[in-house]
């Protein structure tokens, strides 16, 4: 009778990741919900519009961006932010002000990181959460993750229930009704999946399908010439948006930067 051994652990793996597969569509409801009530008319600003669309470092990279166009800040081809205006005109500037430090110098990938986790940001980020417009940070690719527990399930029940198949079996228990006794958790599981691929709302990493929305309606009104629609760009789709050739070159340098960092860590 060791084959009932492998059928509850088949059981038990289908159960627990349907379980939390719906659980988290719950939650994932719960927060639609909340979401369809939040303001339709709120407009975004660039700050929120950056944050929904790639979190803390896009607003720093915009913070940066927006600073450096209106000549407050130098970012050099090298790698390197030169404060030129200390007065920061919002809690962002002044948060790159100070991880650039009293030295008005500063690399610009540590300045990015120290901004991105500033609290203006966090603060940003609350207020976006608390109006149905950000995802929680516990709310991120829960649905996503379950999905995959009962992916694991599925290919984990089959295997099971051939493990069983090969052991030795009482000869009042003919193997293909064994086999049916597993298929009922595999038929569990891929139920489950067929239901989450059709009702579970497939959520971004930072907006809500309210946020979803409002950057979709920014984006349709963000063509045009001049800095706002230059920042908007920025807000939106990263650093990649820019064309000017000198600031381009100061990002890229951030990036071999923090490649060689990694390099070194590793």
């Amino acid at each position: 009778m060791f084959w009932v051994l492998f059928l509850l652990l088949a059981w038990a793996a289908a159960g627990l990741a349907c379980t939390r597969l719906c659980l988290a569509a719950v939650r994932a409801a719960t927060m639609e919900a909340r979401a369809a009530r939040a303001g339709g008319d709120h407009e975004l600003t660039l700050y929120e519009a950056a944050f929904l669309s790639g979190g803390p470092r896009r607003v720093a990279d915009l913070t940066l961006v927006s600073m450096a166009r209106q000549r407050r800040l130098v970012l050099a081809h090298t790698g390197w932010a030169t404060v030129v205006d200390p007065r920061g005109r919002d809690e962002m500037e002044r948060s790159v002000i100070g991880a650039i430090g009293p030295q008005g110098q500063s690399r610009i990938a540590p300045v990015r990181a120290a901004a991105a986790a500033a609290d203006s940001v966090r603060a940003l980020s609350e207020r976006l959460v608390g109006a149905g417009l950000a995802v929680p940070d516990e709310g991120r690719s829960t649905v996503a993750s379950a999905v995959r527990q009962v992916w694991a399930a599925v290919v984990a029940v089959p295997v099971l229930g051939t493990a069983a198949l090969l052991l030795p079996v009482p000869a009042d228990m003919p193997r293909h009704l064994m086999a049916l006794w597993f298929a009922l958790p595999l038929a569990l599981a891929l139920g489950c999946l067929a239901m989450a691929r059709f009702e579970a709302h497939p959520y971004s990493r930072w907006a809500s399908p309210a946020g979803q929305r409002l950057l979709g309606a920014l984006a349709r009104h963000a063509g045009g010439h001049g800095d706002r629609a230059f920042l908007t760009s920025v807000a939106m789709r990263g650093v990649q948006a820019i064309g000017e050739p000198d600031l381009r070159a100061a990002f890229e340098h951030r990036e071999q930067f923090l490649e060689r960092h990694r390099d070194q860590d590793g």
